[in-house]
């Protein structure tokens, strides 16, 4: 006779389906509009690189809708609708499109993102890239997977010999950037931004880049990514802690060669 299932473990496998299964189909309303932009309306946020569409607000309500269909307990945070407090313990933390300036102007380098905490751990997470059609998928201690397969980190990628991902926004001083670009640039790295830094986590857990590191980010652009990345065999920096992240915090993650580069190089530009 099997063992029992525990409760929890159900529980959290029940949510992670679902969150495959909304973040296609909010994908497919996304890719929608990308396709057709002329239907878009888009407003600023707190400045013209930091923008909101039609099609974030429509991706976004869906997946409120559906999970409170299915989990009307569960507490809810959207980055364009903000947070709902439920009492279940499960709080879903959701970025309908992340990398929306790429999406606005027709630059397929964008995603949705949708991540379940229990607590105050991440027990799920799903990133889904309509233009490739890429479901990467994560539980906790259930492993990472691209469209059904398992992914792992690059076992064999340093600063030197990969790609660094690299976030970043007008939150932070400019020289924050550029002071750890010119000392990975001198070490003979490099890198690459595509305008998603959950898309580059992504990419990130399924070996394609070395590390990825922002100075700023908010829990709906990165949670996701950080069950996906461990899953799949790297390593991140623990965030702040749910109220830090909820502000926006540094998010530093990689596979296992790049970590103490990368912390190094970091840490050398607030010297």
């Amino acid at each position: 006779m099997s063992e029992p299932i525990e409760p929890t473990r159900t529980a959290v496998a029940d949510r992670q389906s679902l969150a495959e299964a909304i973040a296609r189909e909010g994908g497919r309303v996304a890719l929608a509009y990308f396709r057709d932009r002329s239907r878009l309306t888009i407003d600023q946020k707190m400045n013209g690189q930091d923008v909101v569409s039609i099609a974030d607000k429509e991706v976004e309500t869906l997946l409120r809708e559906r999970i409170a269909a299915r989990f009307p307990d569960d507490g809810l945070l959207g980055e364009e609708y903000g947070l709902q407090d439920g009492s279940s313990g499960f709080r879903w933390v959701m970025d309908p499109i992340d990398g929306t300036s790429p999406f606005v102007f027709g630059i397929p380098a964008w995603c949705v993102s949708i991540a379940v905490m229990e607590g105050e751990t991440i027990v799920a997470g799903v990133i889904y890239a309509p233009t490739t059609d890429e479901l990467y998928s994560a539980r906790r201690g259930g492993g990472a997977t691209l469209n059904g397969r398992p992914i792992r980190v690059s076992g064999e990628a340093t600063l030197q010999t990969g790609i660094l991902g690299l976030g970043a926004n007008h939150r932070v001083p400019s020289t924050v950037v550029s002071r750890a670009i010119g000392r990975l640039l001198d070490e003979g790295g490099m890198f690459i931004r595509n305008g998603s830094g959950a898309l580059m986590m992504a990419y990130v857990a399924a070996g394609r880049l070395a590390a990825y590191w922002e100075p700023h980010m908010n829990a709906w652009d990165c949670y996701a990514g950080f069950v996906l990345i461990e899953e799949a065999g790297g390593w991140i920096v623990d965030p702040s802690g749910w109220s830090a992240m909820m502000a926006g915090g540094p998010v530093v993650v990689g596979s296992p060669g790049t970590r103490s580069d990368l912390l190094r190089i970091i840490d050398a530009y607030a010297a």
